[in-house]
């Protein structure tokens, strides 16, 4: 299987004011795309704080939160709901720049999957990319934002899964598709679109974003193998430098308390464990950020809630069984007493309906 199993890059929340970033190779080809969808350019770009001609450009560096809200705006400002699952799905991966090169150049679809997890920190921050042998044999290349002040970041996961899958096509062809695509969003209204851009059975509210497939499939040879042009492009990466350094203890416990809550209340025992540290060192990294454990999951449930009920598809119910509430009363009275409005209120209030 290569080394491909383990291969694990985190990169993170920065030091500095300025945030997590990422490579603006990653925004390749959107400005044509919203301008096949008949959308403002100059007004999407505006609210992200970016500017067109950034897009795209190898070496260029973009705040990570400004990279994922302009992906929200083109899909809310186009009307296409979709934006980032097709965007996804028709982005190769000589579209990535050094990073997609030096990927479809190595020998091996294994060493190939290796060198994006490996190389990751060079591309995004905030961020993992890893390899995992999941049930019955099977593997998974997973890939989740771990920033704790991007909430909504649904349409930057369907386009990375989608970037994720064309790597692999490279390899094993057009028609190759998963065993089963995952995503931490909820479902969305036009879900179908997804099983048919994947060929594969999608979930939805699940812990990580993941491809699902069968590792029979790492032996086969890169159809673009070159070692010498891998070990360019590698080189060109790390002397960039990481998007932003190592990413921050307070960070992966926000994380680990999103990935939980569809579960049920995480208990602090079980997001130590998660991250392998004592329950006394989350304590103790949270009181350095002036907050407690209890506060820490309640902001996140907050957070969340305000983000689901803009999705009409989206019963109360579900609402609160995905942040870890066993009825729907319960999280009725904890809304209201955040925000001092009712879920249906506030949703009436978003979205009209």
């Amino acid at each position: 299987m290569g080394e491909f199993l383990g291969a694990v890059a985190v990169d993170g929340a920065p030091a500095s004011s300025a945030g997590p970033a990422i490579l603006a190779s990653a925004a390749t080809g959107i400005v044509d795309h919203i301008d096949r969808l008949h959308g403002d350019i100059d007004s999407i770009f505006g609210n992200a704080g970016i500017a067109p001609e950034m897009a795209g450009m190898p070496t260029l560096q973009l705040k990570l939160a400004a990279f994922i809200t302009l992906f929200e705006e083109a899909a809310r400002r186009t009307g296409q709901d979709n934006f980032g699952l097709w965007f996804g799905n028709q982005f190769m991966p000589r579209d990535l720049g050094l990073w997609g090169y030096a990927a479809i150049s190595a020998p091996t679809l294994g060493s190939a999957l290796e060198t994006l997890t490996n190389l990751f920190c060079y591309q995004q921050g905030s961020s993992f990319l890893r390899g995992v042998k999941g049930k019955s044999g099977l593997l998974r290349l997973e890939y989740q934002i771990i920033a704790p002040e991007i909430v909504a970041r649904r349409q930057d996961a369907e386009l990375s899964l989608g970037m994720f899958l064309n790597v692999i096509r490279e390899c094993c062809g057009p028609k190759w598709a998963p065993e089963e695509v995952h995503f931490e969003h909820p479902r969305p209204e036009a879900w179908k679109d997804h099983e048919a851009a994947f060929d594969a059975p999608v979930y939805f509210s699940q812990p990580t974003n993941a491809l699902i497939f069968r590792s029979d499939i790492l032996e086969r040879p890169m159809p673009a193998r070159d070692l010498q042009l891998m070990t360019v492009m590698q080189t060109c990466m790390e002397k960039l430098g990481p998007t932003s350094p190592s990413d921050g203890l307070f960070a992966r416990i926000c994380a680990a308390i999103r990935m939980r809550l569809p579960g049920g209340y995480p208990s602090l025992e079980q997001i130590a464990h998660d991250l392998r540290i004592s329950p006394g060192a989350v304590q103790r990294e949270l009181s350095e950020h002036n907050t407690t454990y209890k506060d820490a999951v309640e902001t996140t449930r907050r957070q969340l809630a305000e983000l689901y009920l803009e999705q009409r598809q989206l019963p109360l119910t579900e609402i609160a069984l995905l942040l870890g509430y066993s009825e729907l009363s319960a999280f009725s009275r904890a809304f209201t007493r955040w925000t001092g409005t009712s879920p249906r209120t506030y949703r009436r209030v978003k979205t009209g309906h």
